[in-house]
């Protein structure tokens, strides 16, 4: 615990995720021997479940319905591991020692590792920034959810075994839901018996699943995903949100003392690290041939340019089922590292490198653009009122009696736009930190 603090706070200190810090730390006690492995795999293991549960109480099916994202995002996983996949295969087969031992199979199982970009470093950034809930940044959550699905499909069908036939008494939990949602209504905003709920259902549906030879962490988010639309879902994701990310400490620490650093994976995790651009580049390509603008497209391919925890979680099973060496989870956790440091200064300049590469990236645009993505008319407005929620409905009710004529209310939420019309009120639907809607 102790090293695992000095090097979370001391890559804070670099504005890194501590994600960063725990990873170096892992590779710094594999060195000295002074680790308890068994124990630290195990507690890791508790917060990856945690973390699906999470994952599953945010999931917006409506928001993986746009073409942009589950056809977006299932293109570029595909066109990322065939490509990646070919590419180590080749340099396999013209005998590069660093590539040696790796067939087909091996390789496109790697690509799919490095599919996946970081949850946790996007949604730091666009906090840092204030721009969790810009177009760009609901774009790239809506991606990342749709990789985290990719990826639980795969943990479900790793265990390599049929489910029991008892399994089909899954079946319940749909007339369940309805039980488990007045359970929570019980609960109310109590934080004490939120994060008891929580903690039961996650693991409670992670022995469920697992007792009928079911990947137990599908479980949870399935069980997470159940609860998604009740209105408590948020308050039990963020009481969680501590005891998943403690948990998860022991995951990083254990991916670090998993094999030792060599001349080798150090320079296969420096060329990947590289090949990472060609994963913005692809992102950025799709987003705009689905008709995003030049802006949306870059700022969101910027914020999933780089490696997930989530592949170390799909190596990690690899490593178990014997289907990858464990110095291949080093070299991919090493990649991820790098990734991360580069890729962090460069986002907190998004912004500022898009404003230089404007002239250029804007060829790329189509004629048209997605409705939801294009710049709004302003008219004659003179007076706007951003956020239409309920302190911002209250300001335009009282300077709509004077300046009617000149005043428009804007809100980035299409169900707001809605509600707020059907009141009569003049509203548009944009993105309030978005630099080229300020400019009209």
């Amino acid at each position: 615990i102790g090293p695992a603090l000095i090097s979370g706070i001391a890559a804070s200190r670099f504005s890194l995720p501590p994600m960063v810090g725990y990873l170096l730390c892992g590779f710094v006690l594999n060195l000295s021997g002074m680790y308890d492995h068994d124990r630290l795999t195990m507690i890791g293991d508790l917060g990856v479940t945690l973390l699906l549960f999470t994952i599953g109480l945010k999931l917006d099916l409506r928001s993986l319905l746009r073409p942009v994202i589950w056809a977006g995002t299932t293109l570029h996983t595909t066109i990322f591991i065939a490509v990646l996949g070919a590419l180590l295969y080749w340099m396999s087969l013209a005998c590069i020692q660093a590539f040696s031992n790796i067939d087909i199979g091996k390789a496109m199982l790697i690509g799919f590792a490095l599919s996946f970009s970081s949850t946790e470093f996007a949604v730091k950034t666009m906090e840092d920034k204030g721009e969790y809930q810009s177009k760009y940044g609901q774009t790239a959550i809506g991606v990342l959810i749709m990789q985290d699905i990719f990826a639980v499909l795969f943990i479900a069908a790793s265990t390599g075994k049929l489910p029991s036939v008892w399994a089909l008494g899954l079946l319940v939990l749909i007339p369940m839901r309805y039980v488990l949602m007045r359970l929570l209504d019980r609960a109310g905003h109590n934080g004490e018996l939120q994060i008891l709920y929580g903690i039961a259902l996650a693991f409670g549906a992670y022995s469920l699943f697992d007792a009928v030879d079911v990947k137990g962490d599908l479980g949870a988010l399935i069980i997470g995903a159940m609860l998604a639309s009740h209105p408590l879902a948020g308050d039990v994701s963020k009481r969680l949100l501590g005891f998943k990310d403690l948990l998860l400490v022991g995951f990083f620490l254990s991916i670090g003392m998993s094999g030792n650093i060599t001349v080798s994976t150090m320079v296969i995790a420096l060329f990947l690290t590289v090949l990472v651009l060609f994963k913005g580049v692809v992102f950025f390509a799709l987003f705009t041939r689905f008709k995003m603008r030049a802006r949306t497209a870059t700022l969101s391919s910027l914020t999933l340019t780089n490696y997930s925890e989530f592949g170390l979680i799909v190596a990690a099973i690899a490593v178990t089922n014997a289907w990858m060496t464990e110095d291949w989870m080093v070299t991919i956790a090493l990649a991820l590292t790098l990734t991360i440091i580069i890729a962090a200064p460069i986002n907190m300049r998004a912004v500022h490198l898009y404003g230089r590469l404007r002239s250029t990236v804007r060829k790329f645009e189509t004629d048209s653009v997605l409705p939801e993505d294009e710049l709004p008319d302003i008219g004659n407005a003179k007076i706007a009122v951003i956020g239409m929620g309920r302190l911002g409905t209250s300001v335009y009710d009282k300077l709509v009696q004077d300046y009617g004529d000149f005043l428009i209310g804007i809100d980035n939420d299409p169900d707001i736009i809605i509600e707020q019309k059907t009141a009569g009120r003049n509203v548009i639907l944009a993105d309030a930190t978005d630099d080229e809607m300020w400019e009209r």
